[in-house]
């Protein structure tokens, strides 16, 4: 498989620990390296990573949580040329398990943006829900 770019945004609530936020992030993707900036009100955090290894913790958590259909049908629905964007509860995410959520007002504290480019989405697609 091609190149796999995966960018992660959240934004951190002045209400919320930056710390918990963090960890709902590696709860799903692993350890990532993450940066936070200062906003207008509370802060973003953000995390870019390579490589389709990069996805198996989140691969595991869709198989565990029995999430696969619905992780297949979100992908298809946010794929756009060679990027496919969803978002993820952020509370689900911290509690260590997989949600999918509308980017905004679906998700009180916020969602968790995911954006994946790669060449061959549909190929990504099915590996990650098989």
């Amino acid at each position: 498989m091609d190149e796999v770019m995966i960018q992660v945004e959240t934004e951190i609530n002045p209400t919320e620990n930056e710390g918990k936020v963090k960890k709902a992030v590696s709860n799903v993707f692993g350890d990532l390296i993450t940066e936070t900036e200062t906003a207008h009100v509370g802060s973003i955090l953000t995390a870019e990573a390579q490589g389709r290894e990069t996805l198996i913790p989140f691969r595991n958590l869709l198989r565990q949580d029995r999430v696969r259909d619905a992780a297949r049908r979100v992908f298809r629905a946010g794929t756009k040329g060679k990027s496919i964007f969803f978002c993820l509860n952020k509370q689900v995410a911290y509690a260590g398990h997989v949600s999918f959520s509308q980017e905004t007002g679906e998700s009180p504290l916020g969602s968790i943006k995911v954006s994946v480019k790669c060449e061959n989405p549909r190929e990504l697609v099915a590996w990650l829900t098989t």
